[in-house]
């Protein structure tokens, strides 16, 4: 009898692993699909030479707008959307966050954001396995990460205002750690949301679970960039 419940016990944990890497497996693919939308944009914008009228435009500034709008539209939203609108919003925030981080090519070099892009995709794949493999549980960790998100963005707004170089540099550093942690624990979320059944659901369920964990992943992705690249970039200059 207890042979067949520990015999019970390892199938179904067999099962919560396999369709937990079924997910994981969709929602980076997702991620992928994102990063090379925003990537192909942001050439594309840089080399046509338009993200130099663009960065000049009121225009610039709505766009940022609205992708933030977008952002938390569909976080809020997610369980109410449609998989097609849910698709369409990441897919329209990929294209949008492409034209403005175009303005990058304008203070960095092609080279320097090449070599960023490099050290940030291996410090992301080595988060997102510790996620993966880590027994210890981070979800202690996420607020912990999300009043560091929130205290980045409030010094980055008070520092507009006073232009402090050391806090420039103390912020750039504090979001790496905050970034780096954010892979982890998101990458650990996901993992436990495709072992807790998202994929008996239904198609619909697990098309919007794996875009709203592709759109936390991507954010996770570029902000690390983004805070690397003030180390690593280089001025075109």
């Amino acid at each position: 009898m207890q042979s067949q419940v520990r015999t019970h016990e390892i199938t179904r944990a067999q099962a919560q692993v396999q369709a937990s890497t079924v997910f994981l497996a969709k929602v980076f693919n997702w991620m992928a699909i994102g990063l090379g939308i925003t990537g192909v944009i942001a050439f594309f914008m840089a080399q046509s030479g338009m993200v130099k009228t663009l960065v000049a435009s009121p225009v610039f500034f709505i766009l940022i707008l609205a992708e933030l709008g977008m952002v938390f539209y569909l976080s809020a939203r997610i369980e109410k959307l449609q998989p097609g609108t849910a698709t369409g919003l990441f897919v329209g925030y990929s294209v949008l966050n492409g034209v403005t981080l175009s303005a990058i090519f304008l203070a960095y070099s092609g080279a320097s954001i090449a070599t960023t892009f490099l050290v940030t995709a291996g410090m992301f794949a080595a988060m997102a396995c510790y996620g993966l493999v880590t027994k210890r549980d981070l979800s202690g960790m996420g607020s912990f990460l999300f009043m560091g998100l929130i205290g980045i963005i409030l010094a980055s707004v008070v520092n507009i205002f006073l232009k402090s170089s050391a806090m420039y540099w103390a912020i750039s550093a504090i979001g790496v750690f905050v970034f780096v942690g954010l892979t982890a624990y998101d990458v650990q979320k996901i993992k436990n949301i495709g072992e807790e059944g998202i994929m008996q659901q239904g198609e619909a369920a697990i098309h919007k679970g794996a875009i709203i964990g592709a759109l936390a992943l991507y954010l996770d992705f570029i902000n690390l960039f983004l805070m690397l690249l003030r180390f690593f970039g280089g001025s075109r200059d």
